[in-house]
């Protein structure tokens, strides 16, 4: 026993239960802050580096844990938000973030601030968070850079025949537009009314959120988006924002109106309450399991490299049948942010899903920024889908082809013969253009797995083929889209989708534990798998050919597979 323990073993028996949470947590009242200058994290960092890097960002996972708990806590008085940009957060995480403020501030106040909303450059998502909180101020010499959203469509093969390389690419079908960007001369139709509803349907939901937020009309937002960028004054003026001044004159105000001081200020993601802390101790409760899946879906276990995360099938499928052998796992949250990948991969993790479902475990898919193509693929066979209103989703279709680099070789002034050894040896060698056979073999290979995909598609979310094949054909959806026409449920974050696997499974959301599986420390990640059924660490090591494929990801030049979705929309 350590020196000392049996010191403060005595004391601890000498004090109540009460006495003890006192101690640790503290009686003073709170005021909440949430500063997103100091970045957001959608997942926990995936290397000690970056967690040092970090260390002073909040999770999404501790915002939506804290924010909840806070918001039944006495001491808590209420919260602040720095809506500072946060370029690199998806618009849909944002969306998350904003519905946690509105629903804390249904229990307490809540305010924000920002220098500017953008100073000539996009703000609209910064907004659109500030949105959520019930006061908003703005910096006397800053503005509301609201301006909407522009999409850029880029073609690339041009740039790829001047060096000599020519795109082959097969599509199911005209809307599954990652082929265009290699292989297309202009933008297609099809191409252009996809982008064209996406972007129109992400502004509309933004709008409509801030109108509900602040009592306006979309109407009068849009006049301040058309205006913009608006002067503080004109935006007080429109209803947008409810004071000027700088950062310590809204603390100043905000405190005194709240009668807290600035020695109650704590980070919402340092925030811990007593009933939390009350639950932990108890030895034994029903648990939802949430399991995560994040990249590029591969076959294997995956790789770290330049080109972004990948979600290893391996390794999503092991975390999942830890959660079906857990009997204190009641039901799953399927935490999807990916833009798909591989097919093979795809199918393998939808049988781990379905078999959760026939083990009487519900499942409710939870969309983060993207969940398209595979990333609908793994999500689909859920019980109920939520996603989040600027969530790209659906993709259902399939793409394949290859570069063909015989014109780079011969500019390079390169010999390169090719030996085949079987009919279809060379069919994806990128040294010779396809051949009518080998189309064949491609065209045979992408009617299969699209009579797959929108079959299974069909069957997991009740539908019609027929109507369901109408939605597919490789088209992108907005969430707030997708729910209209089927293809999820709900809009909402995480929470949301706790809420729905509690109700599925009969449970109450207040006495359930959630747990995330997979989320291991140092010491899990090094400790070895004693075979296949149980768990080890997550994603390999890239070797150098690896780190090669992730720098050209990086570039848009290769995807993670068939069901592979070709871009991504930021809101900046």
């Amino acid at each position: 026993m350590p020196p000392g323990w049996p010191f403060v073993m005595h004391t601890l028996e000498r004090m109540s239960l009460k006495d003890v949470l006192g101690k640790i947590v503290g009686d003073k009242p709170v005021v909440l802050e949430l500063d997103l200058a100091r970045g957001l994290l959608v997942a926990k960092p995936t290397n000690p580096l970056q967690a040092i890097q970090l260390i002073n960002s909040p999770t999404l996972a501790s915002l939506r844990e804290h924010l909840a708990q806070a918001a039944v806590d006495d001491r808590v008085v209420g919260l602040i938000v720095h809506a500072a940009p946060t370029a690199q957060v998806p618009l849909a995480n944002l969306e998350e973030v904003a519905g946690l403020i509105e629903e804390f501030g249904a229990k307490k106040k809540t305010m924000a601030w920002a220098e500017s909303f953008g100073e000539l450059i996009q703000g609209l998502a910064g907004y659109r968070v500030a949105a959520a909180a019930q006061q908003i101020w703005v910096q006397p010499t800053g503005m509301l850079s609201i301006e909407g959203l522009e999409l850029q469509l880029t073609l690339m093969k041009g740039l790829l025949n001047k060096v000599g390389v020519e795109p082959q690419f097969g599509q199911r079908h005209e809307y599954k537009t990652a082929a265009n960007q290699f292989n297309a001369d202009e933008i297609t139709e099809p191409h252009r009314e996809m982008m064209e509803r996406i972007g129109q349907s992400i502004v509309d939901e933004v709008v409509a959120d801030i109108a509900r937020l602040r009592s306006l009309t979309p109407e009068q937002v849009w006049d301040g988006i058309n205006s913009s960028p608006v002067e503080p004054e004109r935006a007080h003026e429109l209803g947008l924002i409810d004071h000027i001044g700088y950062r310590d004159e809204a603390y100043a105000h905000t405190l005194k109106e709240w009668g807290a001081d600035a020695e109650n200020l704590l980070f919402a993601h340092r925030y811990t309450s007593k009933a939390a802390l009350l639950r932990k101790m108890r030895p034994k409760q029903p648990k939802v399991a949430i399991v995560s899946l994040r990249g590029g879906i591969v076959m294997g276990r995956g790789v770290r490299s330049p080109g972004g995360e990948q979600a290893g099938a391996d390794v999503v499928d092991e975390h999942l049948r830890a959660a079906l052998r857990d009997e204190d796992v009641k039901a799953v949250v399927f935490d999807i942010d990916s833009p798909g990948g591989s097919a093979v991969a795809s199918d393998f993790i939808r049988r781990s899903v379905l078999r959760l479902k026939e083990a009487g475990k519900p499942v409710v898919a939870h969309m983060g920024a993207t969940a398209a193509s595979g990333g609908y693929y793994v999500a689909m066979p859920a019980n109920e889908i939520v996603a989040q209103a600027s969530t790209l989703t659906g993709s259902i279709g399939v793409l394949g082809g290859k570069m063909v680099t015989e014109g780079l070789y011969d500019k390079l002034g390169l010999v390169r013969e090719s030996l085949t050894f079987g009919a279809g040896a060379g069919t994806f060698s990128n040294a010779h253009e396809f051949s009518d056979e080998d189309w064949e073999r491609l065209n045979r290979w992408l009617d299969r797995v699209y009579l797959d995909f929108t079959t299974f598609a069909a069957q997991d979310r009740d539908m019609d083929y027929d109507d369901l094949e109408r939605l597919a054909r490789g088209r992108v959806w907005t969430g707030a889209d997708a729910k209209e026409r089927g293809l999820v449920d709900h809009i909402g974050g995480q929470r949301l989708a706790v809420e729905r696997a509690c109700r599925l499974a009969g449970l109450h959301p207040g006495t359930t534990k959630v747990e995330h599986v997979g989320e291991a420390g140092l010491f899990e990640l090094l400790k070895p798998a004693a075979s296949s059924e149980t768990m080890a660490g997550g994603a390999s090591l890239p070797d150098p050919e690896q780190l090669l494929t992730g720098l050209a990801a990086s570039m848009g030049l290769v995807s993670h597979g068939a069901l592979s979705m070709p871009f991504a929309v930021r809101l900046r």
